[in-house]
C-alpha cells in the first residue's frame, strides 16, 4: 500500500522569491510562452519552481528549484530548512520507534544535501547518499540508473556494508518526483538483496502524472511493502506534442548566438583576487554521505561549525554585503551548513546565499522569466571516472556579489582548479573576492588494511637525543644511535646506482670541515643572518595568515629541522605563540612516515599540520609528499594533511609557501649533522624498522664539541628585532602576489640532465643547498656555476678543490649551482665525459 503526505507551506522569507529577484514575475515564463510547458497542481509550485531548458537529447524542459540551492542562489537558512521539515514530516510519520530504525538515502548529485538535510530533521537517523565517484577499494552495496540524467550511473558505497542491511524503514530523498523510475530501480535493487517491510519517498514535488502514481502502487504491492510519500507540493507538468523537438531547436539557437558567459556583466570585468580560507574541518567527520555519515559525525560537525564560520566571516572583505557559498556537485551539504552557519554569524548585514556547481549542461537566458540567467563554463577539476568535461556554476555571474566562498573537497583541490580556466579564475573575473575552503575529502580505511599499533612511542628530545633544547622540536624518529650505519661514501655511490640498495639504507660518513671550511661557515652566517631572519620571518607570517592561527609545524627531517626551530622561535617573538614542532622522515621513492602521520593525528588535527622544509631543488619531495599522502588517505582514511610545504626559499617555484624564491647561501646546508642538533639523516631499513616503527636516526653524541646548531639558531634569531618592519612589507607583498608554482626548476634540470648525457633526474642537483649536499654527501661529477657567482659559492669553491672536482661557470644558469654526481659510478669508471673522476 503507498500513502500520500504533503509538507505544510513552507512560509520562509525567500520560499517564494524567483532567480532574478523580479516580484510578480515567474521564473518559467519564457519557456511556458516558446513550448507550451506548463505547471498545474499546488498553488506553491510557481514558488518553488521555475523552468529552463537543458542541453540533454533525452529532455527538453528542467524543473529548477528556488528552494534546493543547486542552480539558483538562495538563502541557506531556506534551503536547509526546507530539508529539516520534510524530515520532521517523516519523523512524525514513522514515530519514534521507527525513526530510531530508519536509515535515510539520497540522490546524487542534486539531491545530496538534501538529503542530508532530512536526516537532521529526523533525529537519530544515519545517512548514506550515492555517487558517481568510485573508491576502488569500497565495495559496492548496490547500484541503479537514472535514465533521464546527462549522468545515469549511481554507486551506494557505505564503509559500513551493514549500513543498508537493516529492517528499519529506508527513506530515499530527491529533488522532485517526475516518472518515478529512479526510486523504483533503488528500490528494487536494494530490496533484493535487503527486503524490509517499510520505504518512504520523499521529494520537494511530486510532479508524477496519474498513470505513474499508478505504477508505484502497483510496485509497492508487488514486493508486499508499504511505501509512503512526503512531499512539499505536487502537480504535474503539461508537455504539448514535440516539445523535445521544439525544446532541442531552441537551444541550438540561442547557443548558436550566445558568448560565454551568459547574462549581465560589465564591459571589461576586474580580475577579483583568489585567496583560501583555512577552515580547520573537524579531521574525524566526513565531508558528506558518500560512505555513511551517523549521529556521532553530526555532533561533532555541529560543534565545529561556528568556529569555522567565524574563520570564513574574518576572511571576508570589509563592506563586503552579498556573499555566495558556492559548493560543488556532490558536496552540497557540508557548504550548505557552512553558509548556514555564516549566515547565523554575520547576521543581517550581510546578504549570504547558497548554490552549488554542477555536471548539468543548461542553456542560460537573460531574461526575468527564465530560470537560469548565466552561466559560467570551466573544466572538471576531481579527476572523474568518466573523463574530464565541461561542469557549471549558474545565476553567479551579474549576481551583485561582492564575494564568493567557492568550497570543495581536497579531492578536487588540483592543477587543473587552479588553472588559468579554472574554476576561481572564472569567478573571479565576475566577482571582486573569491575564498577558496577545502573541506578534506573522507576516504574509507580499506579492510584490508593492517590495524594501527595501540600505541606509538612519545616524540624523541634534547638532550638525550639531538642537541636542541626539548621545547625546540620533538622528533618522530626511533634512536639508532648504537647502529654501525655508516659507509665510504665511494661505496654507498656504487650500491645505489647499481641498484643494489637505497640511499636511505645506510649513512654517508660525516663530513667533518677543515678550519678553513669552518671559517667560510662563520663568514657565511655573519652576511646572511639578516636575510636569514627576513625569510624564516617572512614564511611564518604567510604560515600564519593562510594555513592556520595556531598551526603544527612539521619539519622534514633533517634539513626542515633548523627551519622549523627558528620558525617557531619568530612565532613566540612576534605574536607570542607557543606552537608545536616536530621532525619527520620522508624518503624519496618511499614515502614519508605512516607511523608519524598517525601520532601527529592522534594528537593533533591533521588541518593544523604544516609540513616545513629548508628550500626546494627540482620539488621531488614537494611531489613526494602530495603523493605520500593520497596514499596515506587510502590506507588508513585519515584525511586532512596539507600536501603543501612550508620553506625557507624556493628558487625552484614548487610551492606558494616561502620566505624567497632567490638561491642564495643557507648556511645550515653547508654542514651535516652539527648544525642540525647532531641528528643523522633518517634510515628505512627493513631489519631495522619494522611496520609500526617510525623512521630510524643517530645522535652523534661524540660531536658535541664541534657543535655548531646553537650558533646557527642564535645568529639568526638574534636579528629578529632588526628585521620586524622589513618582514611585515615583505610578507605583505608576497600574500598579494601571484606565487602559483611554476616548476621552472624541474624543467631546467631535465633539460641538464639531457645536454650533459646524465638523463636521469635524481643525479641533478639544483640550488646552493643541494649542490653543497652533493659534494658532502655523493660522488660529485662536476659543478655548474652561474656566471659572476659571488660569495655564496665560496664553500661550493673549497670543497670542491678538495676532492678535484671541476666547477664549470654557466651563462643563464636559473639557479646560482647545481652539482651534478657522477654518472654510472663504479669505483675505478670514467665519467660521462671519458675522463677518470678523481676522488
Amino acid at each position: 500500500m503507498t500513502e500520500r503526505a504533503h509538507a505544510e507551506g513552507h512560509a520562509d522569507k525567500d520560499a517564494g522569491e524567483h532567480a532574478d529577484g523580479h516580484a510578480g514575475v515567474w521564473s518559467g515564463s519564457w519557456v511556458a510562452e516558446r513550448l507550451g510547458v506548463g505547471l498545474t497542481g499546488d498553488e506553491a509550485l510557481t514558488g518553488l519552481l521555475g523552468l529552463a531548458l537543458r542541453r540533454n537529447p533525452k529532455r527538453a524542459h528542467l524543473l529548477v528549484s528556488n528552494v534546493l540551492g543547486k542552480h539558483v542562489p538562495q538563502s541557506p537558512a531556506v534551503v536547509y530548512g526546507h530539508g529539516v521539515a520534510l524530515g520532521r514530516r517523516v519523523r512524525d510519520l514513522l514515530g519514534a520507534e521507527e525513526t530510531a530504525r530508519a536509515v535515510v538515502l539520497g540522490y546524487a548529485e542534486t539531491a545530496t544535501g538534501l538529503g542530508h538535510s532530512v536526516a537532521d530533521g529526523l533525529g537519530p537517523a544515519p545517512y548514506l547518499h550515492s555517487t558517481r565517484r568510485p573508491v576502488a577499494h569500497v565495495p559496492r552495496a548496490g547500484g541503479f540508473e537514472e535514465s533521464h540524467s546527462h549522468a545515469t550511473s549511481h554507486l551506494l558505497l557505505p564503509e559500513d556494508p551493514a549500513l543498508l542491511a537493516g529492517d528499519g524503514p529506508l527513506v530515499l530523498v530527491d529533488d522532485e518526483f517526475s516518472t518515478g523510475n529512479t526510486v523504483l530501480n533503488t528500490v528494487r535493487a536494494l530490496h533484493e538483496r535487503y527486503p524490509r517491510k517499510r520505504y518512504v519517498v520523499v521529494a520537494l514535488v511530486d510532479m508524477r502524472s496519474p498513470a505513474d502514481a499508478g505504477r508505484l502502487d502497483d510496485f509497492a504491492r508487488e514486493i508486499g511493502a508499504r511505501v509512503d510519500l512526503v512531499t512539499t507540493a505536487s502537480g504535474t507538468v503539461r508537455l504539448p506534442p514535440g516539445v523535445l523537438e521544439k525544446g532541442q531547436e531552441l537551444v541550438a539557437r540561442h547557443e548558436a548566438t550566445a558568448t560565454e558567459p551568459t547574462g549581465p556583466a560589465p564591459a571589461a570585468p576586474p580580475a577579483g583576487s583568489v585567496e583560501r580560507v583555512r577552515l580547520r574541518w573537524p579531521h574525524d567527520v566526513p565531508d558528506g554521505g558518500r560512505h555513511g555519515f551517523t549521529a556521532a559525525h553530526r555532533a561533532r560537525l555541529e560543534a565545529a561549525l561556528p568556529a569555522m564560520a567565524a574563520r570564513i566571516a574574518e576572511a571576508l572583505p570589509a563592506g563586503a554585503r552579498r556573499v555566495l557559498v558556492l559548493g560543488f556537485e556532490e558536496l552540497m551539504y557540508a557548504p550548505l551548513r557552512l553558509a548556514h552557519a555564516l549566515e547565523q554569524t554575520v547576521g543581517a548585514d550581510v546578504d549570504v546565499r547558497y548554490s552549488t556547481t554542477t555536471r548539468s549542461p543548461v542553456l542560460a537566458v537573460d531574461d526575468p522569466g527564465y530560470a537560469i540567467r548565466t552561466r559560467l563554463v570551466f573544466p572538471a577539476h576531481d579527476d572523474p571516472a568518466d573523463g574530464p568535461g565541461e561542469r557549471y556554476a549558474y545565476n553567479v555571474a551579474g549576481g551583485g556579489f561582492d564575494a564568493v566562498v567557492a568550497v570543495v573537497d581536497s579531492a578536487a583541490d588540483t592543477p587543473a582548479l587552479h588553472a588559468p580556466d579554472g574554476l576561481p579564475a572564472r569567478l573571479a573575473a565576475h566577482v571582486p573576492h573569491v575564498l577558496l575552503a577545502v573541506v578534506p575529502s573522507y576516504v574509507p580505511r580499506p579492510p584490508h588494511a593492517t590495524e594501527r599499533p595501540s600505541m606509538l612511542p612519545e616524540p624523541l628530545r634534547g638532550p638525550d637525543f639531538s642537541s636542541y633544547a626539548s621545547d625546540e622540536v620533538g622528533w618522530l624518529l626511533q634512536d639508532l644511535s648504537d647502529v654501525t650505519l655508516e659507509a665510504p661514501t665511494e661505496e654507498r655511490e656504487e650500491a645505489i646506482q647499481s641498484g643494489g640498495a637505497h640511499y636511505a639504507e645506510s649513512l654517508p660518513v660525516e663530513y667533518q670541515p677543515s678550519e678553513q671550511y669552518q671559517d667560510l661557515f662563520h663568514a657565511a652566517l655573519e652576511t646572511s643572518a639578516a636575510r636569514l631572519a627576513r625569510a624564516v620571518g617572512a614564511v611564518t607570517e604567510i604560515v600564519l595568515a593562510e594555513r592556520s592561527l595556531r598551526p603544527v609545524l612539521v619539519s622534514l627531517a633533517r634539513a626542515g629541522t633548523p627551519v622549523g626551530v627558528l620558525m617557531r622561535r619568530w612565532a613566540q617573538f612576534r605574536h607570542g605563540l607557543d606552537l608545536p614542532h616536530y621532525a619527520v622522515s620522508i624518503v624519496r621513492g618511499r614515502g614519508i612516515d605512516a607511523n608519524a602521520l598517525r601520532w601527529l593525528a592522534d594528537h593533533h588535527d591533521p588541518a593544523d599540520v604544516v609540513f616545513v622544509d629548508g628550500w626546494t631543488g627540482k620539488g621531488a619531495i614537494t611531489r613526494e609528499l602530495a603523493a605520500a599522502l593520497r596514499a596515506f588517505e587510502a590506507t588508513d582514511g585519515i584525511t586532512g594533511f596539507d600536501p603543501e610545504i612550508a620553506v625557507l626559499a624556493d628558487p625552484g617555484s614548487c610551492v606558494r609557501t616561502y620566505g624567497t624564491r632567490d638561491d642564495f647561501l643557507i648556511p645550515s646546508a653547508c654542514l651535516n649533522s652539527t648544525v642540525s642538533g647532531l641528528i643523522s639523516r633518517t634510515v628505512l631499513r627493513a631489519d631495522l624498522v619494522g611496520p609500526h616503527d617510525f623512521h630510524g636516526a643517530k645522535f652523534y653524541r661524540e660531536l658535541a664539541a664541534v657543535d655548531l646548531s646553537p650558533d646557527f639558531l642564535d645568529a639568526v634569531s638574534a636579528r629578529f628585532p632588526d628585521v620586524t618592519d622589513t618582514v611585515d612589507a615583505q610578507a605583505k607583498d608576497l600574500l598579494s602576489a601571484d606565487r602559483t608554482p611554476t616548476w621552472e626548476g624541474w624543467a631546467a634540470v631535465e633539460r641538464i640532465s639531457e645536454e650533459y648525457g646524465i638523463h636521469d633526474v635524481n643525479l641533478v642537483k639544483p640550488g646552493v643547498g643541494e649542490t653543497t649536499r652533493v659534494m658532502l654527501r655523493r660522488v660529485p661529477w662536476k659543478v655548474l656555476a652561474r656566471t659572476g657567482a659571488g660569495a655564496d659559492l665560496d664553500h661550493v669553491r673549497l670543497l670542491a678543490e678538495q676532492r678535484g672536482v671541476p666547477v664549470e661557470e654557466v651563462a643563464d644558469l636559473p639557479y646560482t649551482c647545481v652539482g651534478l654526481i657522477h654518472p654510472q659510478y663504479t669505483r675505478g669508471a670514467t665519467g660521462a665525459d671519458g675522463k677518470a673522476v678523481t676522488l
